[in-house]
């Protein structure tokens, strides 16, 4: 069972969080949301305070799916993206945003906009290793400001993930292309981008451009929300 919040009354927004972290690190947009939309926050298999759910990609993205309503605006960051991208494929929605986000995280012979493999190989094995330090690690590729690297690893520590659900959400990260998918989406399709992101590259937005999506370009890493100029479109 997947824990969820929802506050507010309006028009449906559904917001899916990253690898590692949970639906309070979107706790700032439901504040300011929740007033115009009515929110749902969710925390994705085995984070946060939700049970674990062994498979892949498509066993997640059905238990999401239960949570949302029809004709929701939906907003994935990161690995949430990446589900809400499936999501996108599988149900009727009103909106899709995606926040630093990607259909594939991982570079390829026909994509040159994700992590290359051996990067991923080595962070796998730190997993394995020292979870501890391994997440430190992915923490301080999020944000090159201090207080927000602090604040995400205090949030980590507040309600880690499984070693379950961190190997499963590692393992869609690593087996999901999903370029053909984002292309046959045919509601609104809109991306934010942060001009420093280290975990997908802003020339991303030349495929997206490409591909009927309207770009939105912030001066920040890979926490566009987090940023004082963030506003969803």
């Amino acid at each position: 069972m997947l824990w969820h919040k929802t506050v507010g009354e309006g028009q449906d927004l559904v917001l899916l969080h990253g690898w590692a972290f949970n639906s309070d690190i979107f706790q700032s947009l439901v504040d300011i949301y929740s007033t115009y939309y009515r929110v749902t926050v969710i925390d994705l298999p085995g984070h946060g305070r939700s049970s674990d759910i062994n498979g892949n990609i498509d066993s997640w993205s059905d238990e999401i799916i239960k949570l949302i309503p029809e004709q929701s605006i939906l907003v994935g960051w990161s690995l949430g993206g990446l589900l809400s991208i499936r999501i996108a494929n599988k149900i009727s929605l009103k909106k899709l945003i995606l926040i630093a986000a990607s259909p594939c995280l991982v570079s390829k012979d026909n994509w040159n906009y994700g992590i290359k493999n051996e990067v991923f190989d080595q962070f796998v094995l730190n997993l394995k290793n020292d979870s501890t330090k391994a997440l430190m690690r992915f923490v301080s590729l999020q944000s090159k400001k201090k207080y927000q690297v602090q604040e995400l690893h205090k949030a980590i520590q507040r309600f880690p993930a499984s070693e379950s659900a961190l190997k499963y959400g590692l393992n869609i990260i690593l087996d999901s292309d999903l370029q053909d998918e984002y292309k046959k989406i045919t509601i609104p399709k809109t991306v934010i981008l942060g001009s420093l992101d280290s975990l997908i590259p802003i020339s991303i937005k030349n495929w997206y451009e490409k591909n009927g999506t309207q770009i939105y370009e912030l001066h920040c890493g890979h926490l566009p929300f987090l940023d004082e100029t963030f506003k969803l479109p």
